[in-house]
């Protein structure tokens, strides 16, 4: 019988694979019943479930991409499509529509307008929506931006250099997977505006079931980042983001330089040393073992390499113009079991006397000073701001991506003060699509196939014993013949030798039909009347009727007669 072991040996691994592919999957399970959608009354400054009036907020952008590359004179626009629509993968409740991102490779943006500004000043903010990667995530964004209020922020034009306070959400290209955590902030001594990255940001969760990502930012200028309403990442807005939102007080004084005489070298050779009497620098490193000894075994005729018996000079050697033609060589066999073979020579080891170039030893440097750093002067740039969540007025939201993946969709967005709202908002609508996701999705998936029966002889059941035979021969031949052949010697050898007998039983019926069919020669024509003939067949049938009824001889008596 052969086990999935075998398989697994043959296939470096991948058994599980070629058996899932070869196995037709069951049939799948009974429907899962689910809800139907109904809008959730929660109060916010924005609450967005993308229902039939939608479109009376939201606005896609006709503007240019603005690009920092100079040299680029081609215009990029936003020219990908947005619509509102129940998910295609993985729906968990009827009716309930999302916004989706409907091209590949090409810009997008959107965004809708608060009724009022939002000012968290003194206030926590909590942000909130759902992302369904129903085709995964290739490369590309999903996150969105808060997006700073202003008397010309105009939903139309909204692009990639609308000034934005927050920007929040997945990003995946290559090696970059993370949930970006971004936020603005105003120097207040030159007024400009800086990006605040968040250190060490974590993974975004790259599945077609619906992710919900949250953020809180605290009045006490701490933050937490959740991810399916658990937290993976928490920390303060002073001491986890780069560059700092404030500057050092202190900073090093350009204008200071190290003084000539300062002596920043800790150790030095000691002055004071001398090489001693007896060491000597030109003793070699290895010597002659004079106390070896010739191994009993070792022939000194026999060469240590000879010419290859099994090399032939080739047929197109000439030797006028290619030279003498010399085998190569190969090790002598006889020295292979032995100590060695040709002239033997007392080996080297190590020189016990040897000890190098001497040097001085080295001592501590007395008039070393320690490391030259240049004096802190006040910072000219200072400023302390101690309430950095007190963001600057928002007043839209808006989502400008780039993706190579299409049908990414959004939800239940939730831009507020309340935790507890955005956790009602979770548990209404999040974990009730989630635990049906995750249900279909389990229902739906391929199951493992089961074990096959152990046939262990020909006669316990000799369809299903061949059968478990070939069956994993046929799966490994298909991604490696050489392996399965090494694997299943005995399956190779059978197949070969049932191919070989059909090859010959073909050939054999080949040989047959083409041979020429013997035709029998044509008596000559007679000029006998018809009646003469008729006569004569008569005669003859008497004659042979009269001949039937009389002894026969044997063939011993014939040859007495």
């Amino acid at each position: 019988m052969v086990h999935a072991d075998e398989i697994d040996d043959a296939l470096g691994g991948d058994a599980a694979a070629a058996a899932a592919a070869a196995s037709p999957s069951e049939s799948s399970s009974p429907a899962i019943k689910k809800p139907t959608f109904s809008p959730l009354a929660i109060s916010a400054p924005f609450y967005e479930q993308f229902t039939d009036d939608w479109n009376s907020r939201w606005k896609v952008s006709h503007a240019k991409k603005e690009l920092t590359d100079k040299s680029i004179e081609e215009e990029w626009a936003y020219i990908g499509q947005w619509a509102v629509e129940e998910p295609s993968v993985l729906k968990g409740i009827e009716g309930d529509k999302g916004l989706v991102v409907k091209n590949v490779a090409a810009h997008h943006a959107i965004s809708a307008k608060f009724d009022k500004p939002i000012d968290n000043t003194g206030k926590s903010l909590v942000v909130q929506y759902e992302v369904k990667l129903q085709n995964g995530l290739e490369c590309g964004g999903a996150y969105l931006k808060l997006l700073k209020e202003n008397a010309d922020l105009h939903a139309e034009e909204f692009s990639n250099a609308s000034p934005y306070v927050i920007m929040f959400g997945p990003d995946k290209c290559g090696a970059t997977n993370k949930v970006h955590f971004i936020f603005k902030h105003k120097n207040p001594k030159t007024g400009e505006y800086e990006e605040k990255h968040l250190q060490s940001p974590p993974m975004a969760k790259i599945t077609k079931q619906t992710t919900l990502y949250t953020l809180i930012v605290n009045p006490d200028q701490t933050f937490e980042l959740r991810v399916d309403g658990k937290n993976v990442k928490d920390g303060s807005l002073l001491e986890d983001f780069t560059p700092a939102v404030n500057p050092p007080a202190e900073i090093d004084d350009p204008e200071d330089s190290k003084p000539e005489d300062w002596v920043d070298i800790a150790r030095i050779p000691d002055p004071d040393a001398k090489k001693p009497e007896d060491w000597d620098e030109d003793a070699p490193v290895d010597i002659v073992d004079e106390e070896a000894v010739k191994p009993e075994d070792w022939l000194d005729d026999e060469p240590e390499f000879i010419p290859d018996p099994e090399a032939k000079k080739p047929e197109d050697w000439d030797d006028e113009e290619d030279g003498d033609w010399i085998p190569s060589t190969v090790s002598n066999p006889k020295c292979q079991e032995i100590s060695g073979c040709g002239k033997w020579e007392k080996p080297m080891k190590a020189n016990p006397a040897y000890k190098g170039k001497w040097s001085a030893p080295m001592i501590d440097n007395p008039a070393y000073k320690g490391p030259w750093a240049p004096r802190k002067i006040p910072n000219p740039n200072y400023f302390e701001d101690k309430t950095p969540s007190n963001f600057e007025p928002i007043g839209a939201i808006g989502y400008e991506l780039w993706t190579m993946t299409k049908d990414i969709l959004f939800d239940n967005i939730y831009v507020g003060h309340s935790i507890e709202d955005a956790e009602k908002l979770q548990k209404e609508t999040f974990d009730v699509k989630k635990a049906i996701e995750e249900a279909e999705e389990a229902a739906t998936a391929p199951k493992a196939p089961e074990p096959p029966k152990m046939i262990d002889s020909f006669k316990e059941d000799p369809v299903a014993f061949i059968k478990a035979k070939i069956e994993p021969f046929i799966a490994v031949a298909m991604k490696d013949p050489v392996a399965a052949i090494k694997a299943f010697p005995e399956v190779a050898g059978g197949l070969a030798a049932v191919i070989g007998t059909i090859l010959a039983l073909l050939i054999g019926l080949i040989s047959l039909a083409a041979a020429p069919a013997k035709v029998k020669k044509a008596a000559p024509a007679s000029d006998k009347k018809p009646e003469t003939k008729i006569q004569e067949a008569a005669k003859a049938e008497g004659s042979s009727s009269e001949s039937d009824n009389k002894p026969k001889a044997s063939r011993r008596t014939s040859k007495k007669a």
